[in-house]
């Protein structure tokens, strides 16, 4: 077959409003088509400096081991987690939603105990259960949190966690794929040891890299292991000189482990200036804003939000369509009549349930209004 046969992939036009990819700027698109350059040249080496250094602005983090995983969330994911478990160690986790089941089975899998802290999908972790847990294993090795649970769209509290384990040796690892960039988020002040985070969501990059940072808390349980991380790809003790962050501090030369995605990093250099020239706090207050104005005109539709009130999410909302709806069609019509993207339930809410992201570039006035009015449009016929 000749290439004729195939043509170019030119994408239709997507407004996308679920959870994840959000929409991304075209000035973030215009870096990644910028020509590439070898990974080892330093000027190259420079904009990964300066991409570590405004990841640490946004994570409100002083952390010298701050860099992207050269992978989507999960990567980022695994990366915590399997740097920090060794074979035996007992780990607390949270799990009231998709992502806080998948810490635990990345958890298993590299050869840990997990003891499991249950609530319904929607609610979030009380700190009194979590204080129980610890009591009941007080050498634990970290307790993991979702900060913003991209399945249900509740926004787990982070700082009364972060103090209780402050005295400990316990060490708190944070999922904030969907959070980072879109609601507050303090690593340092609230006592997060190991955070990993997505570029698709409220950073409006598209997927492929993992921002993390790790505490020098974390860093010493780094150094102490005794196992090998169950991961070549993913160990950060051979990750972090390529980021110019050698175990111990000082300085040593940049050394080799894998081809970084040279023109995602591009993207992400782009995409996190971009979060700096609008200011961090005014785009946490844009996401907030927002993300009320829809959640308000679903509740004056009599349309039920799944998350626990008081601990909502402005950037993903997930809400309950009437018995007899069948979200899957509607879904399906408002894509392909309105070119408009969202997301389905899952899990328990599979069904029945839609999510929509309001995140990034995508969290407006407009597209609030152009996405009610579809839906308005969809259920009258």
């Amino acid at each position: 077959m000749t290439a004729t046969a195939f043509p170019a992939a030119t994408p239709p036009e997507r407004l996308l409003l679920g959870p994840g990819p959000s929409p991304v700027h075209e000035r973030v698109t215009a870096a990644q088509a910028r020509q590439v350059v070898g990974h080892l040249d330093p000027w190259f080496l420079e904009v990964m400096d300066q991409i570590a250094a405004m990841l640490r602005v946004v994570m409100r983090t002083a952390n010298p081991l701050t860099y992207a995983v050269s992978g989507t969330g999960s990567a980022g994911m695994e990366t915590a987690v399997v740097n920090t478990v060794e074979p035996g160690d007992t780990v607390i986790v949270g799990i009231n939603g998709v992502f806080g089941g998948r810490i635990a089975d990345t958890a298993e899998r590299a050869g840990a105990e997990v003891v499991r802290i249950e609530e319904p999908w929607g609610r979030i972790i009380a700190t009194d259960r979590v204080a129980e847990a610890l009591q009941a294993h007080p050498g634990a090795k970290f307790v993991a949190l979702v900060h913003a649970e991209t399945s249900t769209g509740a926004h787990q509290p982070l700082e009364e966690v972060g103090a209780l384990l402050a005295d400990t040796d316990t060490l708190f690892l944070v999922d904030s794929v969907t959070g980072l960039g879109g609601v507050p988020l303090e690593v340092d002040d609230w006592g997060v040891d190991v955070l990993y985070s997505g570029t698709q969501k409220c950073l409006s990059v598209p997927p492929g890299l993992a921002p993390v940072t790790f505490s020098a808390k974390a860093e010493a349980v780094l150094d102490a292991r005794t196992a090998p991380v169950r991961s070549w790809y993913l160990d950060v003790s051979a990750i972090r000189t390529y980021w110019g962050q050698p175990a111990g501090g000082g300085s040593a030369k940049r050394a080799y482990h894998h081809t970084a995605p040279i023109s995602a990093l591009f993207g992400l250099h782009e995409g996190l200036r971009m979060v700096l020239e609008e200011g961090l706090e005014t785009r946490w207050a844009r996401h907030a804003e927002v993300g009320e104005l829809f959640q308000s005109h679903l509740e004056d539709r009599d349309i039920e939000l799944l998350a626990q009130q008081g601990h909502r999410l402005p950037q993903l909302t997930s809400f309950a369509w009437p018995e007899g709806v069948d979200e899957g069609a509607l879904r399906s019509r408002l894509l392909d009549e309105h070119g408009i993207e969202v997301g389905g339930g899952l899990g328990t809410f599979a069904g029945t349930a839609w999510r929509v992201g309001l995140m990034g570039e995508g969290a407006t006035h407009a597209n609030v209004d152009r996405l009610l009015d579809a839906i308005d449009e969809l259920r009258e016929r």
